[in-house]
């Protein structure tokens, strides 16, 4: 409880007020003295209508919580103690204001570009949704007539500045072993591990960049770690 006037005080009343002014109490602070001092805090039950000795306590326990919050706000922070496998902030990338404002615009055009299918992709299971550009001479896609699927063209395209970045920010590096490493920049690039590398090394990869300050990109999950181990 925080007591800046004397009506924060529990089972304060107005006319108290002019009580404690008889008796030279004029100010908060002086009441805290006051009430911490046996002879006047007799004084004071004494003098004002309605207070005992309860009420006194209440006032006491009232002011020593308000100099127990100013001292947790004044206390040093304690560091904090991190468990093995919880959650830490991954590194971020050194981006301009223009690199920042243009990752935000192309998260905006990725969010409302269409899904580039192959064509007749719906007729011929084989064939896959995997883009393809039709290169057919009587083909009505690649001719853009009406009701034919969107092709991939350079107006859906995003910015040129941030073209080929990790949604983080970060430029992709691929990694097959430690030394793949040593060339990186942590600070503008993160490290892909290949999808041909063994467990084993992978761990050695991802302990390797910790000690370096890179980002992993495609780290494994901890319980992988464990079950693994």
């Amino acid at each position: 409880m925080s007591v800046k006037e004397f009506k924060d005080l529990p089972g304060f009343k107005d006319a108290n007020v002019a009580e404690l002014e008889s008796i030279g109490i004029t100010s908060v602070e002086q009441l805290k003295d006051a009430v911490n001092d046996e002879e006047k805090s007799k004084q004071i039950i004494k003098t004002l209508s309605g207070v005992g000795p309860k009420t006194v306590e209440n006032w006491k326990d009232a002011f020593e919580s308000k100099e127990a919050a100013k001292a947790a706000k004044t206390e040093a922070p304690k560091a904090e103690v991190v468990e093995a496998g919880a959650y830490t902030v991954e590194p971020k990338p050194e981006l301009s204001e223009e690199q920042i404002d243009a990752l935000a615009k192309r998260a905006v055009i990725s969010g409302n570009r269409p899904a580039f299918k192959r064509q007749e992709w719906f007729r011929y299971q084989k064939l896959g949704e995997a883009w393809r550009r039709p290169r057919g001479i009587h083909s009505k896609m690649r001719r853009g007539m009406k009701r034919r699927p969107p092709m991939v063209e350079i107006g859906y395209g995003g910015p040129a500045l941030v073209r080929g970045l990790h949604p983080s920010g970060f430029e992709e590096v691929m990694v097959y072993n430690i030394d793949g490493l040593e060339d990186i920049d942590p600070k503008t690039q993160a490290a892909r591990i290949g999808g041909t590398v063994g467990v084993k090394k992978r761990i050695a990869i991802e302990n390797r960049a910790k000690e370096l300050g890179i980002r992993v990109l495609n780290k494994m999950p901890t319980t992988d770690y464990k079950r693994r181990a």
